[in-house]
């Protein structure tokens, strides 16, 4: 019976909560780029990166308060702080002001990049060690994350600002990424968002005040609806679930289902932007699907195991040392 039920255990799936938890914010953050793109016809940049947060923490307040959720400590401010730069600021702003200027497939390109520099990023602050096949499976998901987005047609050209600005918010994220998914396993996932959301809205409600006044939004009803999911999902439920993901971790491997988002989002932009998908964007796909899995499936080294005390038994007989070497 105890070898059924070890073959049972080793036949489990291999999708454990954290990989689920981060698949389903994945799947929150694919309708990003394309919802951005649509949006930003509508409203300027600023307004589309600080308002949407905005909205997102006058949620997360309301939950707060009904939960009666404590107040963070002292050397937690300080993280949300960095949380908060990385990707209630950073991230957001950064990419609505790339995609004013670069469509869609081409923002996917460059935050394919994201997996990876949240990966470097986990390994510097929070002390993993990813294997050697992992590093191997991430560095060709990047490869073939360029690649299938090259083929769909965004294409990397020049490297110009919109590149840079979306380089800068692959930092940004990453670090948030990091940082919050380490916070998450003290403050907990929905909560440490939330308090991100909540300390940054001195300077989002500001700027929002003066994105209004700069350039008054004139967007059509299809375009509130894309505002209103990045404020509500973008900014607020798939990061529960995303660091929910990440603070089960390990946060470099959860990191690297991101790889997906990429394939995602293209199929959101032909859906919805009429983008054409080709057979090579099919086979493209499937070969970041697969980095994705090898990644995912790629495990830390692990010291090796320590024997029973039958097997140290049954090694001393052997080596002539006897059963009682092993006694203390």
């Amino acid at each position: 019976m105890t070898g059924n039920s070890s073959a049972i255990v080793n036949a489990s799936p291999a999708l454990s909560p954290g990989l689920g938890w981060g698949l389903l914010g994945v799947l929150a953050f694919s309708l990003t780029v394309p919802l951005t793109r649509i949006a930003v016809d509508g409203m300027s940049p600023l307004f589309i990166g600080v308002g949407r947060a905005v909205v997102a923490a006058a949620l997360a307040a309301t939950v707060l308060a009904l939960t009666r959720q404590r107040l963070p400590r002292g050397p937690e401010w300080r993280r949300l702080v960095v949380v908060a730069a990385g990707v209630v600021l950073g991230f957001p702003l950064l990419t609505s002001y790339a995609l004013q200027s670069v469509p869609a497939g081409h923002g996917a390109v460059v935050i394919g990049l994201l997996p990876a520099a949240t990966a470097v990023v986990a390994v510097l602050r929070g002390g993993e060690r990813p294997s050697a096949r992992f590093w191997r499976f991430a560095g060709l998901g990047v490869l073939a994350t360029v690649g299938f987005v090259t083929a769909q047609g965004g294409g990397l050209g020049g490297v110009g600002w919109a590149d840079l600005l979306l380089l800068g918010a692959v930092v940004a994220a990453a670090v948030g990424y990091a940082e919050g998914g380490l916070l998450a396993r003290s403050l907990g996932a929905w909560q440490t968002v939330s308090w991100a959301l909540v300390v940054a809205v001195p300077v989002t409600a500001v700027l929002t005040v003066v994105a209004v006044g700069q350039q008054p939004p004139t967007a059509t009803t299809g375009q509130w609806v894309a505002f209103a999911y990045l404020a509500a999902v973008s900014m607020f439920l798939g990061f529960v679930a995303w660091y929910r993901g990440l603070a089960i971790g390990p946060i470099a491997t959860v990191s690297q289902v991101q790889l997906v988002q990429p394939v995602l989002s293209i199929g959101w932009a032909t859906l919805l932007l009429g983008e054409h998908l080709t057979v090579l964007t099919a086979l493209g796909a499937l070969a970041v699907v697969a980095c994705a899995a090898g990644a995912v499936r790629a495990r830390s080294p692990r010291p090796s195991p320590v024997p029973s005390p039958r097997r140290r038994d049954a090694s001393a007989v052997v080596a002539g040392a006897g059963p009682c070497a092993d006694s203390r």
